[in-house]
């Protein structure tokens, strides 16, 4: 018998404003010092604003943490923690995208565990004892699902690796998804989160660990992005904004209990070496890597086509593989993604070393064909 198991938030709020609970849930929950985890960007751009207005308005105590880089290191966690227990917090609040988040995650699990305050030992699968302080996250971004996974990524500088750490205890016991947040994404902050958003949707509805439950999520997840990321990105619609956040939202729910693969293990060197953004890298490697697990899972792929009202009748399994990498670039494309690495600063002579890194990242493990490493450089290669 094999058993499934299922994790998410403990509640969830989500709509256009819904940031405005925050300050009832706080004081319901008796939580006082608040410890706002952000970046300058989201400051300057007076997203951030958004949500320290609702506390100033409830005369709710807090400060700023926004030292956070978009692909964030040990030592952003590390400043984070001193600042934290400084101020002698006893609840987090995340204001960003993946990368606040999952600092947010780190420092939350350290301040109640501290012997992983080294940080580098939370990779990976971490023992941690005790669940981490209380986190609520509130994601300015439609892509990520950081605030319902049980996961979070931090980059180990000095190492030029992306640290993928799973941990049950850092998922945030409030997420609240207010797509008002996310209205001034710039455009292509928009697509490439959107991508990433259907990279965990797609990775997880084949990963080995894929079943009922997550499937349900996945195949949702998929069809709100083809139908609104188009929109959500050329023309900031606030219907599809919304539509947006709720799907990845749902793809988190998945993919944060079944898994990813190796489209994550590679993009992840792509972070950590060349600081390349997170979904644009993701979105670069997807219709390739999608060509090479299509081998072993191209009934999956049927799935998906079927889903999304296309017709699968009659054709081969190598015009259901084409017809599903075409659906994937086309949208790639209408939202202005680049489709090469080559466009991004990645260097021909370092395939071998990303490949080499790939095969050692958690998320390898989950995807539906076992590669070699030659296998990885010739998928980098493809896609340079």
């Amino acid at each position: 018998m094999s058993t499934n198991r299922f994790m998410l938030n403990e509640t969830s709020y989500f709509g256009r404003g819904a940031r405005e609970i925050l300050s009832e849930e706080l004081k319901a929950r008796g939580y006082k010092k608040i410890f706002v985890v952000t970046d300058k960007a989201l400051v300057g751009a007076d997203v951030t604003s958004k949500v320290t207005d609702v506390l100033e308005k409830a005369n709710i105590e807090f400060t700023v943490y926004d030292e956070v880089k978009p692909n964030p290191t040990i030592k952003n966690v590390q400043d984070g923690i001193i600042k934290c227990k400084e101020y002698e917090t006893d609840v987090i609040v995340a204001v960003g995208g993946g990368s606040a988040i999952d600092t947010a995650k780190a420092i939350s699990i350290v301040m109640t565990n501290p012997d992983f305050s080294d940080i580098v030992s939370l990779n990976g699968v971490a023992n941690t004892k005790n669940k981490g302080l209380p986190l609520i996250a509130l994601p300015t971004t439609a892509g990520t699902a950081a605030e319902v996974t049980i996961n979070y990524v931090i980059t180990n500088e000095e190492e030029e690796v992306k640290m993928v750490c799973i941990d049950p205890h850092d998922i945030p016991v409030i997420a609240i998804v207010d797509s008002e947040l996310m209205e001034s994404m710039p455009k292509s902050l928009a697509a490439a989160t959107g991508m990433d958003a259907l990279t965990h949707a797609v990775e997880g509805y084949i990963t080995k660990g894929a079943w009922e439950m997550s499937d349900m999520f996945h195949l949702k997840a998929i069809q709100l992005i083809f139908k609104y990321l188009p929109d959500a990105v050329n023309k900031k619609d606030p219907v599809a904004v919304e539509q947006m956040g709720l799907a990845q939202y749902i793809a988190g729910m998945g993919f944060s209990n079944v898994g990813l693969g190796i489209v994550h293990s590679m993009a992840h060197q792509l972070g950590a070496v060349y600081d390349t953004p997170h979904g644009l890298a993701n979105a670069i490697l997807l219709p390739y890597v999608m060509r090479y697990n299509g081998a072993v899972c191209s009934d999956r792929f049927a799935e998906i086509l079927q889903a999304l009202n296309v017709s699968t009748e009659g054709m081969s399994k190598n015009e259901i593989i084409a017809k599903f990498i075409e659906m994937i670039k086309k949208l790639s494309a209408s939202v202005g993604i680049t489709q090469k690495l080559s466009e991004v600063g990645v260097k021909k002579e370092d395939i071998p070393m990303l490949a080499k890194k790939a095969m050692i990242d958690p998320c390898k493990p989950g995807n539906p064909r076992d590669p070699s490493v030659e296998d990885i450089i010739e998928i980098f290669k493809t896609a340079y």
